[in-house]
């Protein structure tokens, strides 16, 4: 049995290995206490978002899985500010943990992270959609934005 890479394997390694970095090899503090607080903040925003956006592709009854063909548009919600608010919430939680954190090595994975996503899933998802939609997808590619 083969297993495909999935979005939430590499942000769960991400955590993983921004704790493990930063109990083993805590490089700089760069951010504080108090001030590392705020990544709890940038921690639930991201979590509001990743629930939000899941609980609207539930409701349209479409898939979250990106190898498979999409069987709805979904472009309302969050999905009327951002393409992709799920990883977008996801990259919010990552920045949060990296502030919470404080250490400057762990600033590395919410960077990466986008690069991976938009390189191994986005665009191949984009492709997909567009293949599935024709132009109601092209007109809202046009209309919203990737990220924010």
């Amino acid at each position: 049995m083969k297993i495909k890479l999935m979005p939430p394997m590499i942000f769960y390694g991400f955590i993983l290995l921004a704790i493990i970095l930063n109990l083993f090899l805590p490089i700089k503090k760069v951010i504080v206490q108090p001030y590392n607080y705020l990544g709890i903040v940038l921690i639930l925003v991201g979590l509001l978002i990743d629930v939000r956006a899941w609980v609207l592709f539930r409701k349209r009854k479409t898939t979250l899985n990106p190898y498979k063909r999409p069987l709805k548009l979904v472009n309302d919600g969050l999905f009327k500010i951002s393409r992709n608010p799920m990883y977008l919430g996801m990259d919010l939680i990552l920045w949060g943990m990296s502030i919470l954190l404080g250490s400057l090595i762990t600033f590395i994975f919410p960077i990466i992270f986008i690069i991976l996503i938009e390189r191994l899933f986005i665009e191949f998802e984009e492709k997909n959609l567009e293949e599935r939609f024709g132009k109601r997808y092209i007109d809202y590619k046009k209309k919203v934005r990737r990220w924010i």
